[in-house]
């Protein structure tokens, strides 16, 4: 580490050991603070007054910050980055005009760009022909949490085709979905860039045996890959025209714009997922654009830098007061936990600092009824981002009023808090008993100075929906170079998945256990005597 980042997380630790460091209501007294931290990119505003950064707190997060801009650059040029697996990182060319990216000597913006053209003409066939009503997209992580999230996001009645996603190998999923669905008008895409990932092939052989039962060898027609191992998809029986690739520049977890998004653009409409594509560029734009003070995806890393590593915040919700959005807090969860869920850094040495937190979350007004009691009362803070959209797309102006006063209701609970003079004076002008009071008092009090950030978007179509994920997908870029980890390898998934392979055969009848540590073999034991009986 430089000896200039060293003295600037020095600074850094020094103002979080500072007394009232986590205190924002006193932050609040500056009339001016709403202003000087609310930031917008493209069409998205963000307030980020409702945390404890200071003025002087936010001078060391830029400090610490100097030469994260000089990464993304790197990463714009298509280096190499992703040290581990010797790749570049390119999604910002899945959604860049034509000539844009390189990977090396690879003009990566033309490849994406044929595929594009390849998935529109697609899309306009199957949609020409009338013959298919629904899309089954079959994937795991990636492959699924994204896809489905903007489909969820973006589809509205009338729309070309309803959008299905199976990603679990639990045969129940199958079982709920399938008898909703005419195999004989059912589309099905089978999403894995080796097609050897071993839940979606699973389900993929289930569901086109269900295809074959119904249609016999006309199954194929029916078929779709996104994936770049030709000789598999053929033998699956895909026919080449249908299938569609995407580089190893571009990681699973931001691929929602390349081939992935296939079931967007036939459930949605393709203007729909080329207005997804475009927003995503403006806010790249932005990122690429802005400097280190009024670069919004920069400064959302850093405030979460300080809740982190200053002030020692494991956690974050994310709070969506919008139902389209149900999905985005667990696409949220892959892109910045399978990133940031990091113990070395890119040199191999071991973190100095916690890195990625924990996140999670729900929509509005949903979280409120069920984990929102920890994050005002509980014994350590929560940071929340909770989204708000100004316009709704329905006619139903009460509800949607209720929703933004609830969405707001809940920032200011968390910065406010209540103190013993208001629940006092709230339970006396009710008539509550002396000796009531004070028994009740501790339990109605609300600490306060719990951190929020308030994204406010003027409505939810897919233009802004873009602009929205690409500004987390940003973030996590800035949090991997500040904390000095590669965010885009995975390899603490691959031991799991190498076990399962192994645990697979032990399973099946008559057969015996493996060497394993003793719990795993007598859970093996007690599951075939279960299966048997």
């Amino acid at each position: 580490m430089a000896d200039g980042a060293e003295a600037a997380w020095n600074r850094l630790a020094e103002l979080a050991r500072a007394p009232g460091a986590s205190a924002i209501r006193p932050l609040m007294e500056d009339p001016s603070r709403a202003a000087r931290f609310t930031h917008r990119a493209g069409d998205i505003l963000a307030d980020l007054s409702k945390t404890s950064v200071s003025d002087a707190v936010r001078e060391a997060l830029l400090d610490l910050a100097r030469g994260v801009l000089a990464a993304r650059d790197a990463m714009a040029r298509g280096e190499r980055i992703n040290a581990t697996e010797d790749r570049a990182v390119l999604h910002m060319a899945l959604r860049g005009p034509r000539g844009t990216f390189r990977s090396g000597e690879e003009d990566a913006s033309a490849e994406v760009h044929a595929t594009l053209d390849a998935m529109q003409a697609f899309c306009a066939r199957i949609h020409g022909e009338g013959r298919f009503t629904d899309v089954v997209n079959i994937g795991i992580g990636g492959s699924d949490l994204g896809p489905q999230m903007a489909a969820r996001a973006l589809w509205r009645h009338g729309m070309p085709m309803r959008a299905h996603y199976l990603s679990n190998v639990d045969g129940h999923a199958w079982e709920v979905m399938r008898h909703g669905l005419d195999p004989a008008r059912t589309l099905v895409l089978v999403a894995s860039k080796t097609f050897t990932t071993a839940e979606t092939m699973a389900n993929a052989h289930l569901v086109r045996g269900w295809l074959r039962d119904a249609l016999g060898e006309a199954a194929g027609a029916n078929l779709v890959a996104l994936s770049t191992n030709l000789r598999a998809t053929a033998d699956f029986g895909v026919p080449e025209s249908q299938v569609f690739g995407f580089r190893d520049w571009v990681g699973g977890r931001f691929s929602l714009w390349s081939a992935i998004g296939l079931s967007i653009a036939l459930a949605c409409g393709w203007e729909v997922f080329a207005a997804l594509l475009a927003g995503a560029r403006r806010m790249d734009e932005h990122f690429l654009s802005a400097p280190e003070a009024e670069n919004l995806p920069l400064l959302m890393a850093l405030t979460e830098v300080w809740h982190v590593n200053g002030l020692g915040l494991p956690s974050r919700a994310v709070l969506p007061y919008d139902e389209r959005l149900a999905r985005f807090p667990a696409h949220l969860q892959q892109v910045e936990m399978e990133s940031l869920g990091k113990r070395v850094t890119l040199g191999g040495l071991p973190v100095p600092r916690p890195t990625g937190p924990v996140v999670f979350g729900e929509p509005g007004t949903n979280s409120q009824h069920s984990f929102m009691q920890l994050l005002h009362q509980g014994t350590t803070p929560v940071p929340a981002d909770i989204v708000l959209v100004a316009n709704p797309a329905h006619g139903f102006e009460e509800n949607h009023r209720q929703l933004l006063a609830n969405g707001l209701a809940q920032a200011e609970a968390l910065l406010r808090g209540r103190d013993a003079t208001e629940v006092r004076a709230e339970m006396e002008a009710k008539g509550v008993a002396p000796a009531a009071v004070e028994a009740l008092l501790p339990h109605r009090l609300f600490p306060g100075d719990r951190p929020s950030t308030t994204l406010v978007l003027p409505r939810l179509d897919a233009n802004t929906l873009g602009q929205l994920v690409a500004l987390y997908e940003h973030k996590v870029f800035c949090l991997g170079a500040l904390w000095e980890v590669n965010a885009f390898d995975q390899w603490g998934v691959e031991l799991g998945k190498q076990l399962a392979g192994a645990l697979l055969p032990e399973l099946a009848p008559g057969a015996k256990a493996g060497a394993h540590d003793p719990s795993t073999t007598a859970l093996i034991a007690e599951l075939h005597r279960l299966r048997a009986d």
